[in-house]
């Protein structure tokens, strides 16, 4: 009997692991996760990156300090995850550098191979006064059944930020068209600062694409509350209000569990049979707000929630425990002290599903769950 090379590699994977303690699946999950053996952190900064940035006109090093936070897809065979890079300019503090988007592509989810240059950052563009000195950070990426890929972002000037929306057909070229709420309800939600925003996939011949629900795309976004956008063609999004005209709140702390500071939405969520999975960070609140004792003082760990396949609004469960949370030395180390398993990368790739985090705001990592 021939056995071919992809299942190998996938056998090799599942069985070469790291479980991750403590976890308890609930049928709707996707998951366990487990980490590899070897491999992990996937990505770290490079010193001798250079780059000519547009804005300056000069060579800066663009990944030195830290790379973090991945968004991923799948293309031609490969992981292709795009990272947020900071720079060493500014004041050492987070947030404080120029971030940019590198390229990093897999044939087996763990090893990389990176571009030289950067394939989003800062320009002399339409967005420079949104994306300038602070950067482009935090991608998530969907992919349409026409192959078109759709990325939301934070952009960020060092005052005010808000999730922007770009597509490409080669993850190299972008087109960005500014904050994904510029324009809706006549203009209403223009200065409103949000972030974290993960458009609604489902799983097709094995690829994730980009989700209709009755007609519409749908996006869970928000740092501190969960909330709805809806969308008919992927760039120009509404929030959904209540009858009242407020944003529908669908999800907020936990006192005591590892989101009890708040939830912040992840990876471009899944559209499942049992409904829509939605992996989300969590933050622990402090030692005097009633935190999950089990867990550091405001670290990130990641959790899931499902809400109805009819209804993305109408929250159905979330899970009680992280099933990722920092355990590793280099999840709890780096500019982010207390520890961050910040998830915003999620594939499906031969057969299994890879998670790519960022770690302590300076690294990614990966971790990997078969696929049902």
């Amino acid at each position: 009997m021939r056995i071919k090379a992809k299942q190998i590699l996938a056998a090799i994977l599942f069985l070469c692991v790291s479980y991750l303690p403590g976890q308890t699946a609930e049928p709707w999950e996707i998951g366990p996760f487990t980490r590899p053996a070897s491999g992990n952190p996937v990505i770290a900064p490079r010193h001798d990156s250079v780059f000519i940035d547009p804005v300056l006109n000069s060579p800066v090093h663009w990944e030195t300090l830290h790379t973090f936070n991945p968004a991923a897809v799948v293309r031609n065979g490969k992981v292709v995850v795009l990272y947020r890079a900071e720079d060493d300019s500014g004041s050492m503090t987070i947030g404080r550098h120029t971030s940019r988007l590198g390229m990093a592509e897999s044939a087996d989810g763990i090893h990389f191979t990176r571009r030289a240059d950067p394939v989003f950052f800062p320009a002399n563009d339409g967005q420079k006064t949104r994306e300038w000195p602070g950067g482009v950070e935090d991608p998530r990426i969907v992919e349409t059944e026409d192959g078109l890929y759709v990325m939301t972002y934070t952009q960020w000037n060092h005052s005010t930020y808000a999730a922007g929306i770009a597509t490409s057909r080669d993850l190299v070229h972008w087109t960005k068209y500014g904050p994904a709420f510029l324009t809706a309800a006549s203009g209403k939600y223009a200065e409103l600062r949000y972030k974290s925003a993960g458009i609604v996939t489902r799983l097709k011949k094995g690829r994730l694409v980009a989700a209709k629900i009755h007609g519409k795309y749908w996006m869970y976004w928000g740092e501190g509350v969960t909330h709805l956008a809806t969308s008919p063609d992927l760039i120009h999004w509404s929030p959904v209000e209540d009858a009242g005209g407020a944003l529908v709140n669908l999800m907020q702390s936990r006192p005591g569990r590892f989101d009890s500071r708040f939830p912040e939405v992840g990876p471009p969520p899944v559209l499942t049979k049992d409904g829509i999975v939605l992996l989300y960070n969590g933050k622990n609140a402090d030692s005097d707000r009633n935190p999950d004792p089990a867990l550091s003082p405001e670290t990130y760990s990641t959790g899931e929630a499902l809400f109805a396949k009819g209804d993305p609004a109408r929250l159905i469960g979330r899970t009680a425990g992280p099933l990722l949370k920092p355990e590793m030395p280099y999840e709890r180390t780096g500019q982010y002290v207390a520890g961050t398993t910040f998830a915003e990368g999620l594939v499906y790739f031969h057969k299994q599903w890879f998670l790519y985090y960022g770690c302590a705001d300076s690294l990614v990592a990966v971790v990997v769950a078969p696929g049902k």
